[in-house]
């Protein structure tokens, strides 16, 4: 199955340089192999001229559709040949097996997608004050994800698998959700699984913590102003979600995660101390303000999309993405 992967990575920022070579060269290291490699450069000119004068063995190609990181994952779909599209950020390092660990799973064909962890790659050391529990707050698997391969609804969008059959049956990614340039916004793969799931009754996602990246996390994620905004921007693109797919859907993770796991670090903090963990209390703080500031967002977000203080939300069809004749 690796052998029929296509795997997708989109850069938008010369900044990142490096990290895209770094991952880039961790894909083509995979055993087996993927059946391609497609850089998709997200309207960058200078960035995508460097990458056509100096990366080989990789199809390089302009985003097609609006700018975002939605548009250019749909770019990438729209020229894979593989059955499977999986997904690697551009500052994401694949650990060896990765590939191989994303696809296994499909030889099961009620799987539609899966996922793999994300492990913090810190420039600076780990801030004592940041709760695992909101490890995806820099884009990486958090405490009380599953430990063993699980059915979970969605899996985390710089790790990930997907069958092409599914971007054909229901469409591609929303440019209504996802990060655009640096905007701390996301949830796009997200909505993206649970319209699958939907319109593939019996079809699931799959966790599998031995399909391993390690994401790299830059110093300024590592500052408290970088948490609050990324919590905010969740809470609103989770109201998105919510909006298009029905609260039940949209939040039913959310539920499990703030009812069972949030408590759990809450009270591991407060009595941290008593373990000669003095950042115990501060950790379990920073959970509550953490989910009080998401929450805040999804409420600015449920109220924006009333009022209409943001674009109009187009709620229609999302148009399947055609996609090339494997027998060419």
């Amino acid at each position: 199955m690796p052998s029929d992967a296509s795997v997708v990575v989109c850069a938008f920022t010369l900044e990142r340089w490096d990290d895209l070579v770094a991952a880039l060269s961790s894909v083509r290291a995979q055993e087996p192999p993927g059946r391609e490699l497609i850089l998709v450069i997200d309207y960058n000119a200078t960035l995508l001229a460097r990458a056509r004068a100096d990366l080989s063995g990789v199809t390089i190609v302009e985003n097609s559709g609006p700018r975002g990181l939605s548009g250019a994952r749909n770019s990438g779909v729209a020229i894979a040949s593989g059955s499977v599209v999986a997904f690697l950020d551009d500052d994401a390092v694949a650990q060896p097996g990765w590939l191989a660990g994303l696809c296994r799973p499909f030889e099961d064909p009620a799987v539609l997608g899966t996922g793999g962890r994300a492990d913090a790659a810190w420039d600076t050391a780990r801030p004592s004050w940041f709760p695992a529990e909101f490890d995806w707050v820099v884009g990486c698997s958090y405490r009380g994800l599953p430990q063993v391969v699980a059915t979970v609804r969605n899996p985390l969008g710089c790790s990930m698998a997907i069958r092409r059959s599914v971007f054909a049956r229901v469409g591609g990614f929303r440019p209504e959700v996802g990060r655009l340039g640096t905007r701390p916004a996301g949830c796009e793969e997200t909505e993206l699984c649970i319209r699958a799931a939907q319109a593939e009754p019996g079809g699931r996602f799959v966790y599998v913590p031995t399909a391993a990246v390690r994401h790299r996390v830059p110093a300024a994620r590592a500052r408290w102003a970088y948490f609050r905004s990324r919590c905010l921007a969740e809470g609103r693109s989770k109201a998105i979600v919510a909006t298009l797919a029905g609260s039940r859907s949209g939040l039913s993770s959310e539920r499990a995660y703030m009812l069972r796991i949030l408590p759990r670090g809450v009270a591991a903090g407060l009595v941290g101390p008593l373990r000669g963990d003095r950042w115990g209390p501060v950790r379990a703080a920073v959970i509550v303000l953490g989910l009080a500031t998401t929450t805040l967002g999804y409420v600015m977000g449920w109220l924006a999309l009333r009022f209409e203080r943001t674009a109009r939300l187009d709620q229609g069809a999302v148009a399947p993405i055609p996609l090339p004749d494997r027998s060419a």
